[in-house]
């Protein structure tokens, strides 16, 4: 791919016939200045969705979740919103384990204007940052855990439940469920999931996740993984192949960084 300054001193006659010759042969002119850069995803397409009233009201509720803080999440939220307005489709309620602030359940809820769907959102999380005797040995020579161990000491992750609580105050069927997957699952009282968010940086906690709830998924759930395709966590993409292929399921691999499985 060209940008074209490579010719910005070759006189203008000559410039528009090499680059007509070069489309010709395949190659693509691009304006740099509108190129998508952040989350790990460097793309020249247009990110249209941004553009949707919609989608800014959402994206709103995603940053004040962070304190107003932009993390550059953008695409990440178009398809978490995507994949959960998808889901709203079919019965079932919704279930996201791994919340912390609440980044992606706070655009959901505004996305899916959520008190007209009458039903249910488990929030699931320690609400004290991932448990660190949780990660294999694998995960810990990659630097998980110590970045895990990290991020708590700067703060990174909400510990606050009067402030969480505050968050979803005002939305209906929010039940914020506190303690370590696996041994909370069982509180989530849900015959059937729609949609399912796994953030929780580790791979035992998400393959037992997603071990649990896979018989509840219904046809046409979705369930959405966060870190499933991020360089240094191998461990954790890995694992959930493994767990995908006994379960009879395929993964697909977003350039977000997410994966993303159909019921």
């Amino acid at each position: 791919m060209l940008n074209g300054r490579s010719l910005s001193k070759t006189p203008q006659l000559v410039k528009q016939f090499l680059i007509r010759a070069l489309r010709r042969s395949g190659y693509q002119f691009v304006n740099l200045q509108k190129l998508y850069e952040f989350d790990g995803l460097h793309t020249v397409h247009n990110a249209r969705f941004r553009d949707d009233p919609r989608f800014q009201t959402a994206w709103e509720g995603a940053f004040q979740a962070t304190g107003c803080v932009d993390p550059g999440s953008s695409w990440r939220i178009h398809i978490g919103l995507w994949a959960a307005a998808a889901a709203a489709r079919v019965d079932g309620a919704f279930v996201e384990c791994g919340v912390n602030a609440g980044f992606l359940s706070s655009a959901i809820l505004r996305y899916l204007d959520w008190n007209t769907l009458h039903r249910q959102f488990y929030l699931v999380d320690t609400f004290t940052g991932p448990v660190l005797s949780q990660y294999t040995a694998e995960e810990i020579v990659l630097g998980r855990r110590d970045a895990v161990e990290h991020a708590v000491e700067a703060g990174a992750y909400v510990t606050d439940m009067d402030s969480i609580r505050r968050r979803y105050e005002g939305w209906e069927g929010i039940v914020i469920v506190q303690g370590a997957v696996p041994d909370v699952l069982p509180c989530v009282n849900a015959e059937r999931v729609a949609f399912l968010h796994l953030d929780m940086n580790c791979a035992f906690p998400e393959c037992e996740a997603l071990k649990f709830f896979w018989e509840r998924m219904s046809a046409g759930g979705i369930v959405l993984l966060d870190d499933y395709a991020y360089f240094g966590y191998e461990a954790q993409g890995n694992a959930l192949d493994f767990v995908a292929r006994t379960i009879g399921a395929s993964i697909l691999a977003l350039p977000t960084g997410q994966g993303m499985i159909l019921k």
